[in-house]
């Protein structure tokens, strides 16, 4: 069965595909105006949303970005509502389309993209870290820029590093944005 198929009359007011969604593409960095819009004129839409930490100065920081980056999913809030009114949301650019049909994604697809956008929102930063126990990192921000060592514990809040100090094994705890993982 696939999640993507081409209809054969959407603008009908007897759609049978009112349990799936339809797929429009963004102008750049819009989608949350394309989000608004379509809410407003009583389109059902769903803006799936990608959380990520970015690096500052006093930690890391937790952001939430499009995960399609122009792409926004809706559908009509009532059977009869057509879906031309779409291409003229502020915000839209167009509707994705197979030839001449407006795609489709099956209900279940979007159902899976919620459960992925929960499971990550609800993500801790050492769970989504991608620096692990064992690996090789070097410092940076502090008096020891450039020196590398070996990660021993990955918390919530801190990187574990066992570092060679004047000779001798010295375990350092710093924050995610201190270190970077080398590239050997």
């Amino acid at each position: 069965m696939p999640f993507i198929q081409e209809t054969t009359n959407p603008f009908s007011s007897e759609n049978p595909d009112a349990g799936r969604w339809y797929l429009a593409y963004t102008k750049p960095r819009q989608e949350q105006i394309a989000h608004v819009n379509l809410e407003q004129q009583a389109f059902e839409s769903y803006l799936p949303l990608y959380k990520k930490f970015k690096k500052t100065e006093q930690g890391p920081v937790a952001l939430f970005e499009p995960m399609f980056p122009r792409y926004i999913l809706f559908r009509p809030g009532k059977p009869e509502q057509s879906i031309s009114a779409v291409r003229s949301t502020k915000g839209v650019a167009t509707i994705v389309r197979f030839g001449f049909e407006p795609a489709l994604l099956h209900d279940d697809l979007v159902q899976r993209i919620r459960q992925l956008e929960q499971d990550r929102n609800h993500a801790t930063l050492q769970e989504l870290s991608n620096i692990k126990a064992g690996q090789t990192v070097r410092l940076k921000h502090t008096a020891l820029k450039g020196i590398e060592g070996l990660v021993q514990n990955v918390s919530s809040k801190r990187v574990a590093v066992l570092l060679e100090i004047l000779g001798r094994p010295t375990l350092v705890q710093l924050e995610h944005h201190q270190v970077e993982l080398t590239h050997a």
